[in-house]
């Protein structure tokens, strides 16, 4: 193995949530343990009827930093990572990273996640940031991913030019401040409800390149349920957001002139 260079980060963990992923999973668990030998992977399978759970647990006899979370049924993917984030904390990781099963992420990006987290608390891989990229991308799916993104700035004023791409790194101290255990949204929704909330605390959110490659095997998981679902959710969101900044100008303004007090030399009361 090679030397640590993120060693500085504290112990880093990948998060590879699989659904009929036998294929595709692992070469890209020998990809990140190439481009990132410290880093540690738990494979979190939704219950694979293709048998990815078992090619996971072979991976994890053969190399000690590959662990596996077998979940019950396919939850979604907004599930599988909020178990993911609840183990990585609970076993004292200090880094935790999202990233697909089919080869989208490209494992040799990661190391510019993890530098660029040493001056931010949450990192997203961008393929709308100048040097972002896609490969292979039908135009439907990217005019839904930069709408979506371009929805989001509106509807919640965030900065972000990517917020529904799902290669993110987190430290752990930012997953305890998001109130995890009120996240209830998912796919698309989910990634853009969790830099949100971020955002919301003042935390440091950054953007870097990445080259995202549609998949060659397999099929999308993202379906018109999941698109919908985004859109409700973030066109509730942002109404709500709004009227709850109008309320709280109203009553600053009336908490201001109650302050004041009523005008000098006023009243029925003063002398003649």
């Amino acid at each position: 193995m090679t030397s640590a260079p993120f060693s500085d980060l504290g112990r880093i963990l990948v998060i590879i949530p699989t659904f009929n992923e036998r294929s595709t999973l692992p070469p890209i668990v020998a990809r990140v343990r190439t481009s990132v030998p410290e880093a540690h992977i738990l494979v979190a399978d939704d219950n694979s009827p293709d048998g990815t759970g078992q090619i996971a647990d072979g991976l994890a006899a053969a190399d000690d930093r590959v662990h596996v979370m077998h979940r019950l049924g396919k939850e979604g993917l907004g599930a599988a990572y909020l178990a993911g984030f609840a183990w990585a904390l609970q076993e004292g990781y200090d880094v935790i990273v999202e990233m697909d099963a089919d080869g989208s992420h490209q494992p040799e990006q990661l190391h510019r996640l993890l530098d660029a987290l040493r001056s931010a608390d949450l990192v997203l891989g961008s393929r709308w940031v100048p040097g972002g990229c896609t490969e292979n991308w039908p135009r439907s799916r990217q005019l839904i991913s930069k709408g979506g993104s371009a929805y989001t700035r509106v509807m919640l004023g965030v900065p972000i030019q990517d917020a529904t791409g799902g290669y993110r790194a987190f430290r752990a101290d930012t997953l305890r401040g998001l109130d995890l255990h009120e996240v209830a949204s998912q796919g698309y929704c989910f990634q853009i409800d969790l830099a949100w909330r971020a955002l919301q605390r003042g935390m440091r959110v950054r953007e870097v390149p990445i080259t995202f490659v549609e998949r060659t095997a397999g099929a999308s998981k993202i379906s018109r349920k999941i698109v919908v679902e985004a859109l409700w959710r973030v066109t509730a969101w942002g109404v709500d957001d709004k009227v709850t900044r109008v309320r709280r100008r109203a009553l600053a303004r009336r908490a201001h002139q109650h302050d004041k007090g009523p005008p000098a030399g006023g009243g029925q009361g003063s002398a003649p």
